[in-house]
């Protein structure tokens, strides 16, 4: 989750520096260039969203296999201590 986070802040502080760097050296209009801006921001917004909704998605895969692989071994042991549980008792007769 570290390394995600970090990958993120780098990106919008790339983008932030990108967008910075353009508009001092854009030898466009202002209002051409904001609107070059404001294009560049919503595509990084649209990316950047996407990979967050595919890291979201991957990370409910992996809980939700942890879940399912946890409730096997509930069962499993469960089995295990009532085979023991009778095993006792029946060795107690």
């Amino acid at each position: 989750m570290k390394k995600v986070t970090s990958a993120l802040l780098g990106f919008v502080a790339g983008t932030a520096a990108g967008v910075i760097t353009g508009v001092l050296v854009a030898p466009d209009k202002g209002s051409k260039t904001r609107k070059e801006i404001s294009k560049k921001v919503k595509s990084y917004s649209k990316e950047m969203s996407d990979t967050i909704g595919e890291k979201v998605d991957s990370l409910k895969d992996q809980v939700n296999e942890a879940m399912d692989d946890m409730r096997t071994k509930t069962k499993d042991a469960e089995a295990k201590v009532k085979e023991k549980v009778n095993e006792k008792s029946t060795a107690q007769k």
